[in-house]
């Protein structure tokens, strides 16, 4: 299908990347990193759900994710990197306790909000000082992110309100015409969203419950001086509507 996007033809691309095809589709993957880098949107897969992807360093692109989604510009975006050396670049400060639970957790499903660094657009942060960062696990996300520039703002794949998509096809019924690409990966293998964890405050918050639990904080934590605690209320560190 075919739209217009800020006067521009939309033909969205369908591929399929599979994590064990990466070596063997590796142009098909610089392809969807070139046109991150030209600001373009492409919808990824992750072991979570299927990302909306764009230069998460990009204003143009963000402002892209928020009118494919239907999403209000407030509602941070969440930049997902490849490596831990990439995070060092985009936020002000990594305690050592965010240190201790990026290497329990990362690459895995887990957010954590940092005090952002100045490269990184208000655009992107929903107007915020703090900056929401994840590293996934999935492959084919990863090299994309790699491709991409780095640095890959990523709500998950569909229409503000409706369910997070866990396979391409859902994804394609709702973007279609709307964004660059969509990558086939297969399906999720969680199917539930991050969970996101501020790190900005003392002890850290759990601002969005997902697939990192209690239990999960309780076994990896029992010996640690500071311990995560659940917010009963949305903060304005967090996401502030449905994805």
């Amino acid at each position: 299908m075919r739209s217009r996007q800020d006067g521009v033809v939309v033909n969205t691309k369908l591929i399929s990347v599979m994590e064990n095809e990466i070596d063997k589709k590796d142009a098909l993957l610089r392809e969807a990193g070139d046109i991150l880098r030209r600001g373009g949107l492409v919808a990824i897969p992750t072991e979570t759900v299927y990302g909306l992807g764009g230069d998460g360093l990009n204003k143009e692109s963000s402002r892209k994710i928020y009118e494919a989604k239907g999403r209000p510009s407030d509602n941070p975006l969440i930049i997902h990197v490849a490596d831990m050396e990439s995070v060092e670049h985009i936020v002000r400060e990594i305690s050592p306790e965010a240190r201790r639970v990026a290497e329990a957790f990362w690459p895995g499903p887990l957010t954590m909000i940092f005090p952002k660094a100045d490269i990184v657009p208000y655009e992107t942060t929903g107007g915020l000082d703090t900056v929401a960062v994840r590293m996934p696990s999935h492959k084919v996300a990863r090299q994309v992110i790699t491709y991409g520039g780095g640095y890959v703002a990523a709500p998950s794949a569909n229409t503000s309100g409706k369910p997070s998509p866990t396979l391409a096809k859902y994804v394609m019924e709702d973007m279609d015409g709307k964004i660059d690409m969509v990558i086939d990966g297969g399906e999720g293998d969680i199917g539930l969203e991050s969970t996101i964890l501020d790190m900005t405050v003392s002890p850290p918050q759990i601002l969005r419950p997902g697939y990192v639990t209690r239990r999960c904080w309780r076994r990896c934590w029992v010996k640690s001086m500071w311990t995560v605690q659940f917010c009963e209320m949305i903060r304005r560190t967090g996401l502030r509507h449905p994805a």
